[in-house]
């Protein structure tokens, strides 16, 4: 996972807004602060990779 992508899910995290494994939200969130980049990510076939950062730290 890049580092951008796990910077984007922390400022996401850090705002408090949404339960995390809610990607939908996280997706709508990232996209209202302009974390495109995260967006796209969440897009793709990356829920997998994603769901081990949020639980592990690890990615």
């Amino acid at each position: 996972m890049p580092e951008q992508i796990k910077e984007q899910i922390l400022k996401v995290r850090d705002s408090g807004l949404t339960n995390m494994f809610n990607t939908g939200a996280v997706q709508w969130i990232a996209s209202q602060m302009g974390l495109t980049e995260l967006v796209d990510y969440l897009d793709g076939d990356n829920t997998r990779e994603y769901a081990h950062f949020i639980l592990t730290g690890e990615g």
